[in-house]
């Protein structure tokens, strides 16, 4: 998988936010507030280009104190969410 081009991450007010930049932005019309691990999620699945469920878990478990099978579940939701909203493909 990776992040679709033409959506960052910003900060807004101290709220984290997934926007569409330049056509993105006409195309998509939303905001996204995300939280803090949500964020950082989002900051390593860029980081790595092409990721999976399983390399954005092993980095949550390097970075957080969780349970390999939390991370797992917690990053399979939230790259679903992503996918469905067709910012992740």
């Amino acid at each position: 998988m990776k992040l679709k081009e033409g959506f960052v991450l910003r900060e807004v007010c101290g709220e984290k936010i997934i926007v569409g930049e330049g056509l993105k932005a006409i195309d998509f019309g939303h905001l996204i507030s995300v939280n803090e691990t949500a964020a950082w999620i989002w900051s390593k699945a860029a980081e790595q280009g092409e990721f999976t469920v399983e390399s954005l878990s092993e980095a949550l478990c390097e970075e957080y104190e969780v349970s390999p099978e939390t991370a797992h579940a917690d990053v399979k939701a939230l790259l679903d969410q992503w996918i469905e909203l067709g910012i992740v493909a």
